[in-house]
């Protein structure tokens, strides 16, 4: 089984691609479903965060095509997403998975949010059965990864978030948010953040809206906010100064019309959006105004630059304990393809040896105890000396190249004739990790 992933992300593609390619949590249940149905995808998961998509699979063989599963489920053409996606193999796919669980790959490195993203989308492929044996080492592996990086590393210090740069960028619009108001559109885990550092930045009145009311009474009431209805959003938006949106919203939710009604009852006072939601919930033009300003999360990164500086070192430890734990776990993955077929070499020829002496032992008449005694162990030892060279070849190739691994254990097999039906191998894979112990 082989490791496969492609995607794109904040580093790859604009927001303007990312909000095309992008799943809502409620759709990634039947994105995984399909995916599992692409020829030679064994499992599957799909990540999607407002700054990456992407699709992870354990395949068969190379022959299997991520890049259908993209064009099929989001009908776009090739040649519109291509340029941005990178894939990775085998090594690399468990190099990067660990970074990204780890937040080395973050807009904001050393975020804490990723994280739970990602054992979100395993939680689902988990439920529903796209995530299995295979997939799951990997995943449980990247989470404990991710904690090491933490526990040994200061790199999520002075926690950032992309909703606290979004506040930043606010308090660096007004030089203040002192008496400020602010409207949180969507009341997700990052309305929340984004509200918690609002306080602690001194912002005035606070409304909240969301299209279930509920979730916004919730948010509301714990920061002393005001609950706004959604269908009132749009005639209530333009008494804020600052308009902070991260709805799932498959389309924007405030468009070019809208902003003309909100400069002309304000009295073209400037308003400011600040859009961190994928798909974005503000459409571009409505920067075309005079007296609205938009930054989307890709305006962002300009704030993110300052954080760098303090986080390098830190994300040289943690890029250190990473490729550390991708050896660590390569070696493991390796030593566990070769484990079935030993246990077959040592049955094949085990089964051999017990046929051998009993097509003699009516020949050899009675035996004493001592007799079969040294029966037994003249034919182990034969066979014993004969698995020594594949037994040693098959370990030690474990430890070298995935594709080398894979040639000496067909090779093994096919000399050995040790194909055998599916139940058998199952009854194989059972025995492999009394074997590694």
């Amino acid at each position: 089984m082989r490791y496969l992933l492609l995607g794109i992300n904040h580093k790859t593609a604009p927001v303007s691609v990312r909000e095309r390619l992008a799943i809502p949590e409620s759709r990634l249940p039947e994105a995984m479903r399909r995916l599992c149905e692409q020829p030679g995808v064994e499992e599957g998961l799909v990540l999607s965060t407002c700054n990456r998509v992407e699709v992870l699979a354990a395949v068969e063989s190379d022959s299997a095509d991520l890049r259908t599963f993209l064009q099929d489920y989001f009908a776009i053409a090739p040649e519109e997403f291509a340029s941005h996606l990178y894939e990775f193999r085998e090594h690399e796919v468990v190099r990067h998975l660990f970074r990204v669980a780890s937040s080395l790959d973050s807009m904001v490195v050393g975020e804490p949010q990723i994280l739970g993203q990602v054992k979100e989308a395993y939680a689902s492929g988990r439920s529903i059965g796209a995530v299995g044996g295979h997939l799951d080492a990997l995943l449980t592996r990247s989470f404990a990864v991710a904690k090491r990086v933490r526990t040994e590393t200061r790199i999520g210090s002075s926690s950032v978030s992309i909703a606290s740069v979004a506040v930043e960028l606010a308090k660096k619009i007004f030089g203040s948010l002192e008496g400020k108001s602010v409207f949180l559109v969507g009341a997700g885990k990052m309305s929340e953040l984004a509200a918690r550092h609002l306080m602690a930045q001194g912002a005035g009145s606070i409304f909240v809206s969301n299209r279930t009311y509920e979730r916004a009474e919730k948010l509301a009431q714990r920061f002393s906010a005001r609950v706004i209805r959604f269908d009132d959003l749009h005639e209530k938006a333009g008494e804020a100064d600052i308009v902070i949106t991260s709805t799932g919203a498959p389309h924007a939710i405030f468009r070019k019309e809208h902003g003309k009604q909100f400069l002309q009852r304000r009295k073209n006072s400037p308003m400011f959006f600040i859009d961190i939601a994928v798909p974005r919930d503000v459409a571009p033009e409505m920067n075309e105004l005079d007296g609205i300003f938009v930054y989307d999360i890709d305006d962002l990164q300009s704030v993110v630059t300052s954080h760098v500086a303090d986080r390098q070192r830190e994300a040289r430890c943690a890029e250190e304990i990473v490729e550390a734990e991708v050896i660590r776990f390569t070696e493991r993955i390796r030593t566990r393809e070769v484990v079935p077929t030993i246990i077959s070499l040592q049955e094949q020829l085990e089964t051999i040896r017990q046929a051998e002496i009993d097509k003699v032992r009516g020949r050899l008449g009675e035996l004493t105890p001592e007799q079969e005694m040294a029966i037994e162990a003249l034919s182990k030892g034969i066979v014993n000396k004969v698995l020594h060279a594949p037994i040693s070849t098959l370990k030690s190739v474990a430890k070298a190249k995935a594709r080398e691994t894979t040639t000496v254990i067909e090779l093994v097999r096919r000399m050995f004739n040790l194909d055998r039906p599916k139940e058998d191998a199952d009854k194989e894979q059972e025995k492999t990790t009394e074997v590694e112990r």
